[in-house]
């Protein structure tokens, strides 16, 4: 309870920073962050592990969608990474370190940790590395509870939050055993990631978990990815702040 500040939820969270693709602001982006400042907003990002263990600020598990290359993330050097473009624009793809840098405290981030969910918390160890060196309101997030639990026995001082969906039916989550989803769903796993806050799809609020959170343990719920006028009144009736993506809030 006490390690879930104000400023976690105190303003709307840009999802991957305030992007715009028709105006060549791509998500995750150094633009994409300096657009959430101008206004305020809190950010979201993303980070991917480098070939030689960075942490790099990027979505995908390939460079595909958002860039002219081809390849996973995992099989590149950040320093490599750092030289390919996003589609259409002049930004390449930033270290967290970079993000921070650039960011300067100037407003809250909720930095996602990416996984493939085979128990490899590399990722989320460099992370905390680099965020001990950071002034700044940060806090890290997952789906998978094995980072919270990496970054739970390093004692790392920032929030830490859990991310979830009430059912892992999409085929993006065949990666996952049925135990797995069965865990994630209902948070089975909370006595040892014990996290400081929630993120839970927008789409299946209100659920036990959500307001297990709000009312039981007094603890924040970000939801995720609002879009839509009729998103943002769910989400304000149900969570105590929102992701948001499409609009100026």
């Amino acid at each position: 309870m006490a390690n879930s500040p104000g400023w976690l939820v105190a303003r709307p969270i840009a999802h991957r920073g305030l992007h715009a693709k028709t105006e060549d602001v791509i998500e995750n982006s150094s633009s994409a962050a300096r657009a959430a400042i101008a206004r305020g907003f809190a950010i979201e990002c993303d980070i991917q592990r480098s070939s030689d263990g960075d942490a790099v600020v990027f979505h995908d598990e390939a460079l595909e969608r958002l860039t002219s290359q081809c390849g996973l993330v995992e099989t590149f050097t950040a320093a490599e990474l750092h030289q390919i473009e996003l589609l259409g624009t002049r930004d390449t793809i930033p270290t967290l370190d970079e993000f921070l840098t650039l960011i300067h405290g100037r407003v809250p981030l909720i930095c996602e940790i990416k996984s493939s969910f085979h128990g490899d918390t590399r990722l989320a160890e460099r992370a905390a590395r680099i965020a001990a060196d950071y002034a700044g309101p940060l806090a890290f997030k997952s789906f998978d509870p094995d980072m919270l639990r990496c970054l739970r026995a390093l004692g790392c001082p920032r929030p830490l939050g859990i991310v979830a969906e009430a059912v892992y039916d999409d085929p993006e989550w065949d990666i996952l055993t049925r135990a797995q989803k069965n865990d994630m769903a209902n948070l089975l796993h909370y006595p040892d990631t014990r996290p400081d806050f929630l993120s839970f799809w927008v789409r299946d609020l209100p659920c036990t978990a959500s307001v297990l959170f709000r009312h039981g343990l007094n603890l924040p719920v970000m939801t995720w990815t609002v879009r839509t006028e009729a998103q943002r009144a769910h989400a304000a009736a149900h969570a105590d702040q929102m992701v948001f993506e499409g609009f100026i809030p």
